[in-house]
């Protein structure tokens, strides 16, 4: 009942479908199911960096920016819905009574593992209500940010002028994850040193053999200053250039594709995993075996080998 009021445009069914998703419900295998076939229209773009960065307010004016639809090559009324991941509802506050916008703070709830998966079926939802942007804003830059932001078409990793001594411990995952930089709170000292730095960055990893990137794209560096709405329609339309780089070069396409396999992938295994800690816990069919492991008769690897024909995907009728 809950997805048909969904499907039909209910906003409070919508959040109470969030909640089960949240709170790790049972039937959220079902609601994925049933909404998948309405999900493939929303674009979304994750925003992360590090805390402070000034990321929530960003994300309040980007909001504006695209209800005003002035930009990007948006239609007037675009709807925007908001995954607040940690972050700061507060700040978007104004946009709380606009029917066109819908804003859901996340927390970890104690499990950071399970994150991720829970914002990207969170995005789903939103997706089959019918959104067309949806932002995922989320704190930091470590592995479960990364992992969320890989749910987002355009990535935007926003950072600020303190930002600037991290910089060199950040390059290797700060390039391969972001589509856009941000450099905010632009007129603080040390700004123009940082966009500067990022801009050399982008430009030597361009050019050196070890760019991996999926799309011939200067990754742009874009100085804003979001509390006093500078630099915003810059960004909104570098992230409308990349969406349209990614749809001309089939890249958007090939880039969910990957999202929809590496999800299938982590299904499976978290089901492996299950599979496997209910069968070596107490009374399990492989408990005396791990007792044998835990004992010292008999070392993880030939314990691992003697269980590898046990482990067997025996794949169902695609029709089923």
């Amino acid at each position: 009942m809950l997805v048909e009021r969904l499907l039909a445009g209910d906003r409070r069914a919508l959040a109470r479908l969030i909640t089960l998703v949240e709170n790790g419900s049972a039937a959220v295998p079902d609601i994925m199911r049933r909404v998948y076939p309405r999900t493939g229209r929303a674009y979304t773009v994750g925003l992360t960096g590090p805390p402070g960065a000034g990321k929530s307010t960003l994300v309040d004016r980007l909001i504006a920016a695209l209800r005003r639809a002035t930009t990007a090559g948006t239609a007037a009324g675009t709807s925007v819905a908001v995954v607040a991941v940690l972050g700061d509802r507060i700040r978007m506050q104004a946009h709380t009574l606009d029917p066109g916008v819908f804003i859901r703070s996340m927390a970890t709830r104690g499990n950071l593992g399970g994150l991720a998966r829970a914002t990207a079926e969170v995005q789903r939802l939103l997706d089959a209500f019918g959104f067309d942007w949806v932002l995922v804003e989320t704190v930091g830059v470590g592995q479960t940010e990364l992992e969320v932001a890989r749910l987002a078409d355009t990535t935007v990793l926003v950072l600020v002028p303190e930002s600037g001594d991290a910089i060199q411990t950040m390059k290797a995952g700060l390039l391969e994850a972001a589509d856009l930089l941000v450099v905010n709170k632009a007129d603080r000292e040390g700004a123009h040193r940082l966009a500067a730095e990022l801009k050399h960055m982008v430009h030597l990893h361009r050019g050196g053999q070890q760019a991996s990137r999926d799309l011939d794209w200067e990754v742009p560096v874009i100085a804003t200053e979001a509390a006093n709405d500078k630099g915003v329609e810059e960004l909104l339309e570098a992230i409308g250039r990349h969406r349209v780089a990614l749809e001309t070069s089939g890249r958007l396409l090939a880039r969910r594709q990957a999202r929809r396999a590496r999800e299938l992938r982590e299904l499976v295994l978290a089901e492996l995993r299950r599979e496997v800690d209910r069968a070596l816990g107490d009374g399990g069919a492989l408990a005396p075996l791990l007792m044998e492991v835990e004992a010292g008769r008999l070392d993880p690897y030939g314990a691992a080998d003697a269980l590898r024909g046990r482990v067997k995907v025996e794949p169902p009728p695609l029709n089923s």
